[in-house]
């Protein structure tokens, strides 16, 4: 399958939600990409009229009109569709895309959770047929990118369950931590609201605030216990408080949790690096140095500390990604590299942006 496409072949995509954060950091991202060509960028809303207008700073960048919702239209156009919609709209269209015979990368959370009933509970929609929850892979790559090699349906994790997961489960897997005692904490700029205006993003609300919310009550709680329960090979049941910050990319999940035995700062950071090995958007911080979110702003990076207290028999690990990136769009293509054998950071090698 690699041989199919590279720089004089190039792969087309197109891209539905080309207005919000996600679709326009796709955008990004696959402009540098050598072997993929945006060949639709797609909205519901702005159909027949110029990306630029909603974005000018992709101006004589992005040339083309946005087009309308169609699957048949987007089979002529592309061999892969990158699905950046809202919750309850990816379990109505990813269908007629897969019959359509098209590849789905799909970034909301319609295709996460294996149980319907689960999936209803949190995110107030109807789920989608059960066939499709079974067809789709949950793309978290470092953990699970062998299994979409040659999907057809990847479910691209959430921006908070990537932080968090990737932060847990080489410790969960290796029974250092009692999966029991997990306490969650996690941190967000403001872009995870997305670009509606709300009170929740509004500029006097969050300025100079910071506020938790969803508290208990955030639906990317059954992805991470989901997963959890996979990698811990027993149900998981986890504390989640998430808050928003007065920054616009970032995440920051800081996690808390019983350790099964007497280990030190050391000890994570070589279980981890193990874990990690080869995997080179997983960066493992020396013991005693945290990360930061500003050392992974508009990169592909996850990047993990930790500190182990004997005092207390439990653990900290926190885990720094930008969630428009690791968290979206950029895990996105490199699950699009994954599946087609490329290799996985094609189109991401950015070094982050800093100051």
């Amino acid at each position: 399958m690699p041989g199919e496409y590279g720089e004089t072949n190039k792969m087309k995509v197109a891209i539905v939600g080309s207005t919000g954060y996600g679709g326009v950091e796709l955008i990004r991202l696959l402009q540098s990409h050598p072997y993929v060509e945006i060949a639709s960028v797609i909205s519901s809303s702005s159909a027949g009229t110029p990306i630029a207008e909603g974005f000018p700073h992709l101006t004589n960048i992005v040339v083309q009109d946005l087009d309308g919702v169609n699957a048949a239209e987007m089979a002529e156009k592309a061999d892969v569709v990158f699905a950046a919609t809202p919750s309850g709209v990816s379990s109505k269209l990813v269908p007629d895309l897969i019959e359509a015979g098209l590849k789905v990368i799909d970034l909301s959370g319609d295709f996460r959770i294996k149980d319907g009933g689960t999936y209803e509970t949190w995110y107030k929609h109807p789920a989608p047929e059960q066939k499709y929850l079974e067809k789709a892979v949950y793309g978290l790559c470092e953990i699970s990118g062998g299994n979409v090699i040659d999907a057809s349906l990847i479910s691209n994790p959430g921006c908070y369950p990537t932080a968090t997961l990737l932060g847990l489960i080489p410790a969960v897997s290796a029974g250092w931590i009692d999966p029991k005692s997990i306490i969650i904490d996690a941190k967000s700029g403001v872009s995870g609201a997305g670009r509606g205006t709300s009170l929740t993003s509004h500029y006097a609300e969050i300025n100079e605030n910071f506020k938790a919310y969803k508290v208990n009550k955030h639906q990317h709680i059954p992805e991470i216990e989901q997963a959890l329960a996979q990698a811990a090979g027993e149900p998981v049941t986890v504390t989640f408080t998430t808050q928003l910050v007065p920054m616009t990319r970032g995440i920051m999940s800081t996690m808390y949790a019983q350790m099964n035995g007497a280990y030190s700062d050391e000890d994570f950071v070589e279980l981890y690096r193990q874990y990690y090995e080869g995997r080179n958007f997983v960066r493992v911080r020396n013991a005693g140095i945290w990360p930061a979110t500003k050392e992974v702003f508009g990169s592909n990076y996850c990047d993990i500390g930790f500190a182990a207290d004997a005092r207390t028999g439990r653990v900290t690990i926190i885990s720094v990604i930008d969630n428009m990136v690791k968290g979206a769009a950029g895990q996105a293509i490199q699950n699009l590299n994954l599946m087609m054998g490329w290799e996985e950071n094609l189109g991401l090698g950015y070094t982050p942006v800093y100051p």
